[in-house]
């Protein structure tokens, strides 16, 4: 697959990347891949629509907070077994044909094994059991609460059990249940992944802390 634009139809896609797509294009996600590992730099999902999104890389301060959520992930699949935890920079190919990458993710083990070694070296083709989005301060861009609204829509209507989006600035978090709208909560101490993934607690002040 060729890709090609001239300057003055071309739109950039990353400002930290030299890609450019011309207005309008639209992929498939097998070229969404290809498109991927030859520019393993940009940091790019792929809408239902065929588009390609442009995600820019989280602040310092974010980054923070996501090492410290995929820590309590990790520690809390291992002593419950059964699950396997993604971080920030795995995509999966959703039912409807996007490729999305939440923030931090669990998957059932039974899930992740039932998939081919291709698929699991590849955006495997499922969307997760939990997804977790942290929102920045900023009103636009990819991380705005707009946009990862959109997001947690998204993995909801692909079959997630669970999602939590974090709003840090905020010290908001809002829960997205397998269907229905989703709850908002503001100033709690500890949230609760329920009966489906048993155990799972956040501590959110040292989610907030970073």
């Amino acid at each position: 697959m060729t890709l090609s634009a001239t300057p003055d139809t071309a739109t950039s896609v990353n400002a930290l990347s030299p890609l450019r797509f011309p207005p309008g294009l639209r992929l498939k996600p097998e070229q969404f891949a290809l498109l991927c590992a030859e520019n393993r730099e940009a940091v790019l999902e792929l809408a239902a629509d065929g588009r390609v999104l442009a995600m820019t890389p989280t602040g310092s301060e974010t980054g923070a907070r996501n090492s410290r959520l995929e820590m309590r992930l990790l520690l809390w699949a291992d002593q419950q077994g059964g699950w396997k935890v993604f971080g920030s920079s795995t995509g999966f190919r959703l039912p409807d044909g996007s490729v999305l990458s939440p923030d931090a993710s669990l998957v059932q083990i039974n899930r992740w094994q039932a998939l081919t070694p291709e698929q699991r070296r590849g955006f495997a083709p499922l969307c997760p059991d939990l997804v977790v989005e942290l929102a920045s301060p900023s009103d636009e861009g990819p991380r705005a609460l707009t946009a990862l609204r959109s997001k947690m829509a998204s993995y909801q209507a692909n079959g997630a059990r669970l999602g939590w989006l974090l709003i840090p600035h905020k010290q908001a978090v809002e829960v997205w249940p397998i269907s229905g709208d989703p709850k908002s909560f503001n100033g709690i101490d500890v949230l609760d992944a329920g009966p489906e993934f048993p155990d799972l607690q956040l501590q959110l002040a040292e989610i907030w802390a970073g």
